[in-house]
């Protein structure tokens, strides 16, 4: 079986299978590991890897199916509980795994900020089972940073798109929707009923409610939201600070390149074999076209002055490198010996 064929006959019956387990681990209301544990082996979710497939190649595409989808499970927009969910399903799916060595899960450096976030808030509310499963992962060395979740191929455009389940997303403006007009309107009936039978049954010096709860409630409701705004803009300002100190930096290299190629476009350079060598700047007044440049003369050499102060001969005399000690007028001394053998 293709690719192709294995992603769209998988896809859509493991995501039902992750999301009935996370359903269930939202049931529970809580982000303990224990929880999660009991509705795995409860569901024998592990027995995922013993589907129809046969060969080493389609298990092993098979696992990283299954580790695309559940690497969704823990990112934006899911809740909080749902996405620890996804953490603790990533752990469990890697550790059951039917193929050797293990595949790693794929992650983008683009949501790598947000894993981290994700840990760091489950680090101040004391989470400490989903730090502990997080600090198992990176020691065993799961994760596999890349620039893409999926791998690019020329199919990219045929794949199953990944839907968000609506009862997983994460609600941000919860505190708005408690102090909506709707909801304060149903707590100030409530309210007055309550104060009418209080009245008909009990002393009114014993109530137990504060008088304007209406009031309070939509009270620190509009704070809440002032924080938040304080906050949003707070991070604005620092993103503008930030993007204009990088803009100031990139004008001053601009500035400074822009500097340097001015002055080094006014040097000629010369040939190689003449870099060594010293140059004069020659000027002229006149308007002629003269060179600019000149090669420095070089010293006369000793033999060349010595010729010049004594002065050269006109006919260099001849001397016999054998007849060096015998004076002109000897003629006899010019002819050589006759040199022969001795003779017995």
């Amino acid at each position: 079986m293709s690719r192709k064929k294995l992603c769209e006959y998988y896809w859509a019956p493991f995501k039902s299978d992750c999301e009935e387990l996370l359903g269930r681990f939202q049931q529970t209301e809580s982000v303990r590991y224990e929880e999660f544990s009991a509705i795995w082996r409860e569901m024998d979710f592990s027995s995922v890897f013993l589907s129809g497939t046969q060969s080493d190649h389609e298990k092993r595409s098979f696992t990283r199916l299954t580790f695309t989808i559940a690497y969704r499970y823990i990112l934006p927009p899911y809740s909080f509980q749902i996405r620890v969910g996804g953490l603790y399903m990533i752990y469990g799916l890697y550790n059951t795994q039917s193929i050797w060595p293990k595949e790693k899960i794929r992650i983008a450096l683009k949501d790598w900020y947000d894993v981290q976030k994700l840990i760091a808030d489950a680090k101040s509310c004391q989470h400490l089972d989903v730090f502990y499963i997080f600090k198992r992962l990176l020691s065993s060395k799961v994760f596999c940073f890349t620039a893409m979740p999926q791998k690019l191929t020329f199919e990219a455009s045929e794949r199953v798109q990944h839907n968000v389940n609506e009862e997983f997303r994460d609600r941000k403006n919860r505190v708005a929707e408690l102090a909506s007009i709707e909801m304060l309107e149903e707590i100030s009936n409530v309210h007055d009923h309550y104060e009418k039978l209080k009245k008909s049954s009990v002393p009114p010096s014993s109530g137990v409610t504060l008088l304007n709860l209406t009031y309070l409630v939509q009270k620190c409701a509009f704070e809440y939201q002032q924080w938040q705004d304080k906050i949003a803009a707070e991070k604005e300002k620092n993103s503008k600070k930030e993007t204009s100190q990088k803009s100031e930096s990139s004008s001053r290299a601009d500035m400074l390149a822009a500097i340097k190629s001015k002055s080094y476009g006014h040097v000629t350079k010369g040939m190689k074999s003449r870099r060594h060598r010293q140059v004069e700047k020659v000027t002229s007044g006149s308007g002629t076209d003269q060179a600019l440049f000149r090669q420095k003369r070089r010293p006369p050499s000793l033999r060349t002055r010595t010729w010049q102060n004594f002065g050269k001969p006109s006919k260099p005399e001849q001397t016999q490198e054998w007849l060096l000690s015998v004076m002109e007028e000897d003629k006899n001394a010019l002819k050589r010996k006759d040199i022969r053998r001795f003779k017995w």
